[in-house]
């Protein structure tokens, strides 16, 4: 099929349109001279993580999936991937109520915590839900030190303003940094380009860099609120570490029927980012992961633009990117504990 015979004849978007979309992320990619395969580890791409000096590789396994199989289960999952070459590790405070904290707490023993770049996130908002959050993740994940820290869904106007107030969680993190409890830090949404480039400047405000910036990016997000146009362009300008998710939208985008689990992912690592992290709860699902990665080859931008055409009326008012939209979603919404009292 063609790719204007692929095009939705009532799609608002133009193949022209498409093909803009696309020389930008291709312009992106090309300002990012060190962005390809700065060596290889097992067949995995391995990239710069912003400006830390770390190298990670171009596939990351989520957490949240892997809390779901037994320990036993969960594991394997985490080994396989690991010896398989994936060194960047996902998880977060909330995650199935800490078990999956846990499960890969207990994968990263019996030396496979030196082999990885560990991240996990808080959903406190002031300094003393934070800073408890904190600690519970080290003990967990039975480290001394994380890798990078983020502030999880940052998915309000004002998550922002309380991040950075007085007594807010921001204060926790520079303690926890200057204690040796974590390395980086970061901060992670997925609802609103918007909302990202709020948390951005309020960071400059206070005269505050985050490392890394965690976002939703896949075949669908080019054609609403889309983060890879409003918010990478200044990611890449600053240099900051680039984690996107949701490749496949948790599985729902792969129920729209017009695209493979492969074509997500290959589309999500062809952009302008360090790490694609990928939910992975069966052994299948893992060996797909690794494949994919080993076999990578950034699309092309005639490639890129066929992609977008084919995606346009299924990602049409965001229907299949409900995490942008609805509460289901949201953690914090549905427990606002999390957050902790207003600071």
């Amino acid at each position: 099929m063609s790719f204007s015979a692929s095009l939705d004849p009532d799609s608002r978007v133009s193949r022209r349109r498409f093909l803009e979309v696309a020389a930008t992320i291709t312009a992106m990619c090309s300002v990012r001279t060190d962005l390809w395969a700065l060596e290889e580890r097992n067949g995995i791409p391995y990239k710069n993580f912003g400006r830390t000096g770390e190298k990670v590789s171009a596939i990351g396994l989520g957490g949240y999936h892997i809390g779901r199989p037994s320990e036993a289960a969960s594991t394997r999952l985490i080994r396989t991937a690991i010896d398989g070459g994936i060194n960047f590790m996902d998880n977060c405070w909330d995650y199935n109520g800490g078990a999956s904290e846990e499960h890969m707490g207990k994968a990263l023993q019996d030396g496979y915590r030196q082999k990885v770049f560990l991240m996990t996130k808080i959903d406190g908002r002031n300094k003393k839900t934070a800073a408890s959050q904190i600690d519970e993740s080290l003990r967990r994940l039975q480290t001394d030190r994380i890798d990078l820290m983020q502030i999880h869904e940052v998915i309000r106007m004002n998550d922002p303003d309380r991040v950075f107030a007085r007594g807010g969680a921001i204060e926790a993190l520079l303690e926890a940094k200057k204690a040796g409890k974590i390395r980086f830090t970061g901060f992670t949404g997925h609802k609103s380009p918007e909302i990202h480039l709020h948390m951005l400047k309020t960071a400059e405000a206070h005269d505050f860099r985050f490392d890394a910036v965690l976002m939703p990016v896949n075949v669908m997000d080019a054609h609403f609120e889309s983060f890879v146009k409003k918010v990478m362009p200044a990611l890449v300008s600053e240099k900051i570490g680039i984690q996107t998710m949701k490749p496949m939208g948790g599985g729902v985008i792969l129920q729209s029927g017009v695209v493979s689990a492969v074509e997500c992912l290959r589309f999500a690592m062809s952009q302008p980012t360090d790490v694609v992290i990928t939910g992975c709860e069966s052994m299948e699902i893992v060996k797909q992961a690794l494949e994919t990665a080993r076999n990578f080859k950034p699309m092309k931008e005639d490639e890129i633009a066929a992609l977008l055409g084919k995606t346009a009326s299924a990602a049409a008012n965001g229907k299949f990117e409900l995490y942008k939209t609805a509460e289901e979603f949201d953690g914090t919404t549905h427990n606002p504990q999390w957050l902790g009292s207003p600071s």
